[in-house]
């Protein structure tokens, strides 16, 4: 990372400095108490008390990383935390995000919702976590940093299959970190574009990442970190994330790797502009009855919620604000703009189902061909072609293939594309192929277990042998690649770069194994229309 070579050479030399001073039992003062119950680390905002784990890894949930984004600071950048006096207590998860109850699959370990809920979660691996101080020659851990997924309208840091222990377990300082959703974290009106100070308004949530991140540099040295080796991985929205923290000015030093898993912001569209987003901020408050921002902000955060989470309301998304993003992501990556880091991206064999495409009816070239019409009018003979199944027996094989790039993953291709023209690094992409037991395929978000070494906190499926060998293989790809930036290692499978010609695919699974990539031209097709 040359670009932040100064600092890597600072973060040496000081090294022995941080270890002695700042990690667990080193702290001290007059506020300490007598006896130390847990495990405790001083960050920038004051000391911190953690739980020892039966593994040995200590967790510290619910840190504040900025100040509640409430009152006058609802729709603003996020500001920075408060400090402390004494001990706090990090033995529980804070509130999750305001959100509607919209994914069956989601399971909350939060302290309840609020708009108060700028926190994270840390996973610290044995030495580091046992309550004892580091050595003073200890060389910084690497650091996981993941955004849950949820279409930004959803999720949080404390879901099981997020969890952090098994991470840290292999050596890896781990962390989760909630974000504003849905109204509350992209909301755009001319107003909050005033008096943003850069002629912009939301992307909130984006910011939020952005200021965790800066967060990690400013403390992880304290928990046994390194800075320098930080990795950002996220899932659906998490892998939007990761894509757009990457294009941003704001976030793109801030890291030295990343991980997407099914999603990112370079798809069919780019983000809404903001002129249309503040638009939509207008018509939003007139619908609720307010006549200024200062009517908006002084509305309860439940009775907004309902409002936005009413059948048929607004939507909000991510917007190509001019400051966040100073161009849409996807002419930040095609001009090679973006963080010029590793790379690791795929998605599932899954992502979308045939009845996507046909609806209710039997997989027949027929209903295949008018559902396609249906939904692509004039343009549908050429998808015809693209997509093509030859006959009834495979159409729900193509058209499922429809399915999941219409949804996810052609946006992921062109991601991976891009950055292996333009990144400057290695790329590794993946094609997720271990259905869950009982499933045809491998569907949205079913690798997070796999991956996170999480298994065993989902109690709704019976986890067969085969399962838990793909997840001891996936999670060690991704173990090494955060570790090092390439996830081959002794033992494995091989993984082959996808900056060549032809490309290469890890297909993940039961048989692991690397195969030229498949389909090039359904990408392109798309690519062309995109553009």
């Amino acid at each position: 990372m040359r670009r932040l070579f100064g600092f890597r050479r600072l973060a040496l030399l000081l090294a022995p400095t941080l270890a002695g001073s700042l990690v667990l039992a080193q702290v001290s003062g007059p506020r300490m108490p007598a006896q130390v119950s847990g495990p405790q680390i001083k960050t920038v905002h004051g000391i911190i008390e953690g739980t020892l784990e039966k593994s040995g890894v200590t967790s510290f949930k619910g840190i504040p990383y900025a100040a509640p984004p409430v009152g006058d600071l609802r729709w603003k950048a996020p500001q920075p935390a408060a400090s402390w006096t004494g001990v706090r207590k990090a033995d529980h998860f804070g509130p999750r995000a305001m959100q509607p109850p919209i994914y069956s699959d989601m399971v909350f370990r939060s302290d309840g919702m609020s708009e108060d809920c700028l926190y994270l979660n840390v996973w610290v691996p044995s030495p580091f976590g046992n309550g004892q101080a580091a050595p003073a020659d200890a060389k910084g851990l690497p650091v996981l940093v993941y955004f849950y997924g949820g279409g930004f309208v959803a999720g949080d840091g404390s879901e099981p299959r997020y969890e952090g222990e098994s991470m840290a377990t292999k050596g890896i300082i781990a962390l989760t970190v909630n974000y504003r959703l849905g109204l509350f974290g992209l909301f755009a009106h001319p107003e909050l574009s005033a008096e943003s100070g850069h002629a912009a308004s939301g992307n909130y949530g984006l910011m939020d990442q952005a200021a965790a991140l800066k967060w990690v540099q400013d403390n992880i040295a304290a928990f046994g970190g390194d800075p320098m080796r930080v990795t950002i991985a996220g899932e659906s929205a998490g892998s939007s994330s990761v894509s757009a923290l990457m294009a941003s000015p704001l976030s793109r030093q801030l890291f030295a790797g990343a991980i997407g898993e099914s999603g990112s912001e370079l798809g069919f569209t780019p983000p809404m502009a903001l002129g249309k987003a503040e638009e939509k901020g207008v018509a939003f408050m007139k619908a609720v009855g307010a006549s200024s921002l200062t009517d908006l902000r002084a509305m309860s955060a439940d009775k907004l919620l309902e409002a936005a989470s009413k059948p048929g309301a607004f939507h909000f998304s991510v917007i190509t604000d001019g400051y966040f993003f100073p161009r849409t992501p996807y002419e930040l990556f095609a001009g090679g703009e973006e963080a010029h880091v590793p790379l690791l991206v795929g998605w599932n064999s899954e992502e979308g189902n045939y009845q996507a495409i046909i609806g209710n009816d039997s997989p027949t070239v027929a209903n295949y061909a008018a559902g396609v019409r249906k939904l692509y009018g004039a343009q549908a003979d050429s998808v015809l072609a693209v997509y093509h199944a030859a006959d009834d027996a495979a159409v729900a094989s193509v058209a499922t293939s429809l399915a999941s790039d219409r949804f996810i993953g052609f946006s992921t291709w062109r991601w991976a594309d891009l950055q292996a023209k333009t990144g400057g690094r290695s790329v590794y992409r993946y094609f997720y192929e271990q259905p869950r037991p009982g499933a045809r395929g491998a569907s949205h978000s079913s690798e997070i277990e796999y991956a996170m070494g999480n298994l065993p906190g989902n109690k709704v499926f019976a986890w067969t042998k085969e399962d838990y060998a793909v997840s001891a293989v996936l999670q060690a790809y991704f173990v090494h690649f955060i570790m090092t930036g390439n996830p081959n290692r002794g033992g494995l499978p091989k993984w082959p770069e996808a900056n060549g010609k032809p490309v290469e695919v890890q297909h993940i699974g039961v048989h692991t194994r690397a195969m030229p990539e498949a389909y090039r031209e359904r990408y392109e097709y798309w690519d062309e229309r995109a553009k």
